[in-house]
Parts: C-alpha cells; sequence; structure tokens
C-alpha cells in the first residue's frame, strides 16, 4: 500500500461507527495473529539453511505458499519446502490459530474449553482437539506435567445408576454419552 492511500485509511477512521471501529479490531487482531505465526515459521527456516530432504545447503527462494510463507527449492533434488516441512505442524493449515491453541494450552491461565476455544477461532471442536493432541504428543508421553485445567476428557455420568437407586424396579434407558 502506497503511503498517501495509507494516510488516507487512517484519516477514514475518524469516519467509523462503534461497529466498524469493533469489525476493524478484529481485522487487525486477525491479521497481527497471521503474521506472528508466518515470522515464527520464517525464523525457523532462516535458522536451519539445509533440506529437510537431502540436507543440501544449496536452495533458492520458490515463491510463497498460501498463507504467504517463504518456499525455497533444493538444488540438490529440486524439491520445494517450507519452514513447516518435516516439522509436527506440517500439515496444519491455519498454523495462525494453531498458534493461538497452543498459547491457550501453555499459557499462565488456565485453559479454555475446546468448545469455548472452537467457538471463539469459528473452528470445528474436533478441529482443536486434533491440535491439543497434537501438542501433547510433541510434549511427550514420558514427562510429567500438571494439566489440571484441561477439559479434554469425555463427559460421561452415571446418571442411570443414580436413577434406579431413587426408583428401584423402573427400567431408565441410559442417556447417550457426551463427548466434548
Amino acid at each position: 500500500m502506497l503511503h498517501h492511500d495509507f494516510r488516507r485509511s487512517i484519516d477514514a477512521l475518524d469516519e467509523l461507527n462503534p461497529a466498524q471501529i469493533e469489525d476493524a479490531q478484529t481485522k487487525i487482531r486477525d491479521l497481527r495473529r497471521k503474521t506472528e505465526a508466518i515470522s515464527e515459521i520464517e525464523a525457523r527456516t532462516n535458522r536451519e539453511h539445509r533440506c529437510p530432504f537431502c540436507h543440501d545447503n544449496q536452495r533458492q527462494k520458490w515463491g510463497r505458499t498460501r498463507t504467504n510463507v517463504q518456499r525455497y527449492r533444493c538444488s540438490g533434488c529440486k524439491k520445494t519446502y517450507s519452514g513447516r516441512t518435516g516439522s509436527a505442524i506440517g500439515l496444519i493449515h491455519r498454523p495462525d490459530l494453531f498458534m493461538v491453541v497452543l498459547r491457550d494450552m501453555l499459557g499462565t491461565s488456565v485453559p479454555q474449553s475446546v468448545r469455548a476455544l472452537a467457538h471463539q477461532l469459528r473452528l470445528n471442536k474436533y478441529t482443536i482437539w486434533r491440535w491439543r493432541m497434537l501438542v501433547f504428543s510433541i510434549i511427550g508421553s514420558g514427562t510429567e506435567m500438571d494439566f489440571s485445567g484441561i477439559d479434554v476428557a469425555p463427559q460421561m455420568t452415571n446418571y442411570p445408576v443414580v436413577r434406579q437407586r431413587q426408583h428401584p424396579g423402573q427400567a431408565f434407558l441410559s442417556p447417550a454419552p457426551r463427548y466434548l
């Protein structure tokens, strides 16, 4: 964007109503989240100059991905790669939102529930679930960490047993178990 176009956009902010200001803040927050994720991915590529396939040091820039991450082409094996290639998050399409889930899980405050985080990020709850399981697998099963506050276990109740004790002799159908 040219400087004078940017100035016009900034000057137009004075004419926005409160709903439009809220929309603009949401858009800027989303853009900031995306650029932070992209910069972290590109920092990994800048640290490691080797091809993840053949470990050759010769590479050339080869455009950008759909998420605006720099791609490289190996001069040895001719394959293309980016900072996420070969990593645990290599196949995640929304690295910006994955970073939000990661910060939510490993932050200082109590993590949100899967449903609340899915609603906040406008994602499917099963996507959040898979990403959390990916984080757990990255952390490793051998480490002892306190995961209290993370509500990811299936919600099962002993509802029929309680009703059976209250009303002996009556048959109650078990409600469907609730997961997530």
